[in-house]
């Protein structure tokens, strides 16, 4: 048996292999540039994006857990004028495929970035953040509410032809209505999951630890909860699922294909060691050659229940 192939199709993007980074984990890619091939990765997501630059949270913006990281950055970015001067040009010329995730506080925020960057030549896609806080329904974030999530789904959706990934907040009660309502509304794909809710506190001062007191939890503590969600919404929506959560090397990686993900993001992992997602790329290589598997789509939805 010759290679095995790593190739597969997300959403109508061919891609080189199921690896991707996870936005807000990877910068804007330049920042990895010096440390990894990016040309070898599936894809990059890069860190959120808003019509205008937001300065994010004030100090001190993450702490380290058991298991994990909270992390309070307030979504900071450069603004969508400044990625496409600064960063874009670096981007382009990448041979993976680039996804930019967007943001809105309010709706019609969601389509008008959307616009902006339908017309953005050698965008693989876009991926919508939707644990956002609606400012116009109190701080309610948008993906806990199945029919807030697809009006947003919507308003992107009529606003860009690129393919279009929701990724969903674990907040919630069930994420597979979630899952099905955006679905509805336009998603080609979605991707889960986002950071659980948490917060930390400093016994010796009695203060949070983190100055917006609350943050969203990522790393390996979550990881149960992330394939377990990526399980469920799988077996419900006949669009790709993109894991995420907790996933710091190859057999972590194979969990989620196996149990229903098209593809997978790494996230934290990318800040205890920077070559994480190559490691993986090989490691997922190296899987398939030992167990004389010729393809990588065998194994994705795989899980044997009975």
């Amino acid at each position: 048996m010759g290679k095995p192939s790593l190739k597969l199709n997300l959403a109508g993007i061919p891609m080189k292999n199921p690896v991707m980074t996870a936005s807000g984990t990877f910068g804007y890619g330049i920042e990895f540039s010096s440390l990894i091939d990016l040309n070898r990765l599936g894809g990059i997501v890069v860190k959120g994006l808003s019509l205008t630059p937001a300065p994010g949270n004030p100090p001190p913006r993450t702490v380290e857990t058991c298991g994990g990281m909270l992390n309070a950055i307030g979504l900071e970015n450069i603004g969508l004028d400044a990625f496409i001067e600064k960063k874009w040009p670096f981007l382009e010329k990448v041979k993976a495929a680039v996804f930019l995730n967007i943001y809105g506080r309010q709706m019609d925020e969601y389509g008008r970035i959307a616009e902006r960057v339908n017309d953005l030549e050698g965008i693989a896609g876009v991926e919508v953040n939707i644990s956002c806080p609606n400012v116009k329904a109190g701080g309610l974030a948008f993906g806990t509410d199945p029919r807030m999530a697809a009006q947003v789904t919507r308003t992107v959706r009529e606003n860009t032809t690129l393919p279009l990934i929701v990724k969903l907040s674990p907040n919630v009660t069930d994420i597979v209505s979630i899952a099905k309502s955006v679905q509805d509304a336009g998603a080609d794909a979605v991707s889960l999951i986002n950071t659980v809710t948490g917060m930390a506190v400093d016994v010796k001062t009695r203060r949070p630890k983190l100055a917006n007191v609350i943050g969203g939890l990522s790393g390996p503590a979550i990881k149960p909860i992330a394939l377990r969600m990526v399980w469920q919404v799988a077996r419900a929506v006949h669009i790709p699922v993109i894991g995420i959560g907790g996933i710091m090397n190859t057999s972590d990686a194979l969990e989620f294909l196996i149990a229903g993900a098209t593809a997978i993001q790494i996230g934290t992992a990318n800040f205890v060691d920077p070559k994480t997602s190559i490691r993986i790329v090989d490691g997922l290589s190296d899987y398939l050659a030992e167990n004389n598997i010729s393809d990588i789509n065998e194994i994705i939805g795989s899980l044997k229940i009975t």
